[in-house]
């Protein structure tokens, strides 16, 4: 049972898989920023503040990505004359080329090399439950020969600092969502499920960045449309644009091949044979996978809504801001105080000046009639319209409702045939109750394939149903009812029904080892008979003890 619990846990909390590999990223920083902080020796270079120092450090560390990718050599006497000449041009600290060298060499040697010593960062292994030593290396040297055999130690990147230096460089907005999609579509197609199901979270992340990123616009346009450039807006719009381009077509179609092959798995886990567990984490990532692409379609469907609410927006606040350009303002303090009080008789022409505040157009228009009309709430009103319905649309939700009720009176028969079986014989497989019952037990215990097949599914499901705890569960706690199958509302009321399966107290089901079983079904639809391949299914009971 622990071994169970410890893969449920491990399903539940896949995000942590490679959770070293991130850590390698962040620790690079990590030992970068924790060698070259608090350090006395960049006060002896003028370089005292940490921005100083930080940018330094990665100027340095590009000088030597772009002498590694050219191929050429980058020793000390370079790395001295690089820093000089950037000191020179910008930094302009009082040190001379000999202090440059020295500081190149407290950069490379200490900083980047730990001078000397083996860098390790701990990262925790979540599969494992134990910290792992990651080994992060900068900068590695090599002997080199320049002119006239002279012997001189060289610099270069290693991978690590290729990549420390490839991730502070983002790539462009607009294609962040295509990479991720280009690399989400291959993984499916390579059937690399656990990478997958990563690619569509951080895809989904994305869109709920772009929603972000409108609505926080659209509040800066609100609250002053000139603090957002018309820059900044058309930035917005192609990532918009770019965002929705063909983006719901396509997962829509990634979503149909994701269904099928959840189907097309959980199959063969009831007809065939009992899934490994590779197939197992198959069917959870495939899972995962729909519920994300599904939320992705709707973060979509917000997206487009927003982005044309903005346009709106964006051009409604600008045409507001262009007529109040026309507006002449007045003074009160110097045009029109100052004014009377120097000559008072131009009171009795104060209308002149007043006059226009009072003749404008009326905007609105009110109805005298509406305020001697009944006044009802809107829900009120709501709910006169919705009785309004058509003969045709009365009828026809009276046909649903019976079938809906027919439906229902199948799945009580078959479960409560079935209860009935397994009580009498305490211990049964379902081969062996096909083989035994008449043909009028058959056609309610298996109506029809749908039916049984979904009964079935929620049996195997459930594996064990405690009886007593459902029922104290319905005693305790209130739920609302639930349109369509559910089986255990199904099992608790057969169980008020029918007093002699108020023994039964616990059911347990489970996959029995042998060959399938081949049922034949009648379609309701059209009357042939359907074969059914089934996997061979043990039922046992326990019943309550009497007085």
């Amino acid at each position: 049972m622990n071994k169970r619990f410890d893969e449920r846990l491990t399903m539940e909390f896949d995000f942590l898989k490679q959770f070293p590999k991130r850590m390698k990223n962040i620790g690079a920083y990590a030992l970068l920023f924790k060698n070259s902080m608090n350090k006395g020796t960049w006060k002896q270079y003028g370089f005292e503040e940490f921005k100083e120092q930080t940018n330094l450090i990665f100027a340095l560390l590009l000088y030597l990505m772009e002498q590694s990718l050219r191929g050429e050599p980058c020793t000390m006497d370079d790395i001295g004359s690089f820093l000089d000449q950037c000191n020179m041009r910008w930094f302009k600290k009082p040190i001379s080329y000999e202090d440059c060298k020295g500081l190149g060499d407290f950069i490379i040697n200490v900083i980047l090399c730990d001078e000397g010593h083996t860098m390790y960062f701990q990262g925790f292994d979540f599969e494992e439950g134990e910290y792992r030593d990651i080994h992060i290396s900068f900068v590695a040297n090599r002997i080199v020969y320049l002119e006239e055999e002279l012997k001189r130690t060289s610099y270069y990147l290693t991978e690590d600092g290729y990549n420390l230096l490839l991730s502070t460089l983002e790539m462009e907005g607009n294609l962040k969502f295509t990479v991720h999609e280009m690399i989400f579509k291959l993984h499916l197609e390579k059937a690399s499920y656990d990478k997958a199901a990563e690619d569509i979270k951080n895809i989904f992340n994305l869109l709920r960045i772009q929603l972000q990123k409108i609505t926080e616009a659209m509040a800066r346009i609100r609250q002053n449309a000139l603090s957002y450039s018309v820059q900044d807006y058309k930035e917005l719009l192609e990532e918009n644009l770019d965002t929705l381009s063909d983006t719901k077509g396509k997962f829509a179609g990634y979503k149909e091949t994701v269904a099928a092959r959840v189907r097309e798995l959980e199959e063969m886990d009831i007809n065939i044979q009992k899934l490994d567990k590779k197939d197992s984490e198959s069917l959870f990532h495939l899972k995962t996978i729909e519920g994300y692409l599904s939320k992705a379609i709707e973060e979509h469907q917000k997206i487009l809504i927003t982005h044309f609410d903005l346009k709106t927006l964006y051009t409604n606040e600008l045409e507001s801001l262009s007529r109040m350009s026309f507006i002449k303002r007045f003074r009160l303090r110097t045009d029109l105080y100052d004014k009377i009080l120097s000559n008072p008789v131009t009171l009795g022409q104060l209308d002149f000046f007043m006059h226009p505040l009072y003749n404008q157009p009326i905007s609105q228009s009110y109805n005298l009639n509406k305020a001697f009309e009944e006044q009802k709430s809107s829900l009120h009103k709501q709910a006169e319209e919705d009785e309004i319905i058509s003969f045709e649309e009365e009828q026809w939700l009276r046909e649903q409702s019976q079938k809906q009720a027919r439906k229902q009176k199948q799945y009580k028969n078959s479960v409560g045939l079935l209860l009935s079986v397994i009580k009498e014989r305490q211990e049964t497989t379902l081969m062996d109750m096909y083989e035994s019952l008449s043909e009028a037990e058959k056609g309610l215990l298996f109506p029809n394939a749908e039916i049984f097949k979904e009964i079935m599914i929620e049996l195997l499901k459930a594996k064990q149903i405690d009886i007593q705890s459902m029922l104290q569960e319905q005693r305790e706690q209130y739920v609302e009812p639930v349109s369509g199958f559910q089986l255990n509302e199904c099992i608790l009321e057969l169980i008020k029904e029918q007093e002699d399966l108020e023994e039964i107290t616990c059911i347990w089901v489970e996959k029995a080892e042998g060959a399938p079983v081949i049922l034949s079904v009648v379609s309701e639809e059209n009357g042939i008979v359907k074969r059914i391949t089934c996997s061979n299914i043990q039922f046992s009971v326990d019943r309550s003890l009497k007085q």
